[in-house]
């Protein structure tokens, strides 16, 4: 396991070129054991990584993982593990190791990626919740794919947790840290639901930019398909994970919206590029999918749920506000924050409330 940590440190690293450079010298130990000359003699170049010294700096960054991995329970799965995922493996950029923790099947039988902007509108909050709600009650073996990050991300691991279906969140860092904080009991809920954090970074490596870009690629390579909600026209990690997704032939699908409403103008460009379907429901990707799935239900809604007073006191400010943060809400009620805090969970589970970004909260 040291040489394999090590070796999948290697920069630039992918299953393909790892292979190569296996299959040429023998081990992954070789390649930390043989001198400089023997290795450039062997595998027919020369180059930095090569080197003595940085050969030696990575072994130790690798001793100092495997602690870390053994005291927190991190699952590594190297690229010839069975359990390494095996639509990853059809990327020519797939990490050589990934880092897990959880017990989530990133081989499940149906896996879709989830994405799209950090400041999410109550109209992609809901299309997430109805197609999550939907493909859960009708395709077996489902893994929920996201990132972890503000809106759109958080919503569908959300969404996965209350329908009791396994998600990955995808992080650009190692399993240290978790970014964002205010994710942290997100990410506690994923690991104790049989889901995963799952990264490609060893511990101490810090969120920037760079690794988000890079972290896009194990989004859309995970899945059968890469779903964007909401994006706006011009950038976002949504549509580069869009784009990696198509060039990985994955299917992808867009939600469109109105040309005036800015963060669906990158998903109408998807469209109208012919980089992504359009998608309005669950149906559009069971059928462009072909999956097999049990027949829709008709679930008979309460129309007017019971409510309690304090319940009702929330119902009565939003109807009144249009919206509002948690503060302003215990402020106008009276209710303690504590209380509140349980009080929304209970009406979003309910489906009366839709969370926004900033802890903010509208009617569905």
């Amino acid at each position: 396991m040291l040489h394999k940590i090590a070796f999948s440190q290697i920069k630039g690293n992918s299953p393909q070129m790892a292979s190569r450079i296996l299959d040429l010298i023998g081990s992954e130990q070789e390649f930390f054991t043989l001198s400089e000359a023997t290795l450039s003699a062997r595998l027919g170049l020369k180059g930095r990584i090569l080197s003595d010294d940085y050969r030696r700096d990575i072994l130790r960054k690798a001793q100092e993982e495997i602690p870390f991995v053994e005291n927190n329970h991190i699952r590594p799965i190297y690229f010839t593990d069975e359990a390494y995922p095996h639509r990853l493996l059809e990327c020519d950029d797939a990490p050589t190791m990934l880092f897990t923790l959880g017990n989530a099947d990133l081989n499940a039988t149906h896996v879709i990626s989830i994405v799209g902007t950090r400041n999410a509108t109550a109209y992609g909050i809901n299309f997430i919740n109805h197609l999550v709600d939907d493909l859960a009650s009708r395709i077996d073996s489902l893994l929920i794919v996201s990132g972890l990050a503000m809106g759109c991300d958080i919503a569908a691991h959300r969404r996965a947790l209350h329908n009791s279906i396994p998600t990955a969140a995808v992080v650009a860092h190692g399993l240290d840290t978790i970014y964002p904080a205010e994710h942290r009991n997100y990410a506690a809920d994923i690991v104790r639901s049989n889901g995963a954090i799952v990264t490609d970074y060893i511990h101490g490596t810090r969120p920037h930019r760079g690794n988000f870009l890079a972290r896009n690629r194990i989004v859309a390579g995970l899945a059968d398909a890469a779903i964007v909600a909401e994006s706006a026209a011009d950038r976002g990690g949504a549509l580069h994970t869009a784009r990696l997704a198509m060039l990985y032939n994955r299917d992808v699908f867009a939600l469109p919206g109105r040309t005036s409403d800015h963060f669906s103008g990158g998903c109408n460009k998807l469209i109208k590029n012919n980089i992504a379907h359009l998608v309005e429901s669950a149906d559009d990707i069971i059928r462009a999918m072909n999956w097999k799935a049990h027949p829709a239900e008709g679930l008979q809604q309460q129309l007017f749920p019971e409510l309690s007073p304090t319940q009702q006191a929330v119902i009565d400010h939003l109807r009144q506000h249009g919206e509002s943060t948690t503060n302003a809400l215990a402020a106008a009620t009276g209710i303690a924050i504590g209380q509140l805090m349980a009080l929304l969970v209970e009406l979003e589970f309910q489906g009366l409330l839709l969370p926004l970004p900033g802890a903010r909260y509208r009617l569905a």
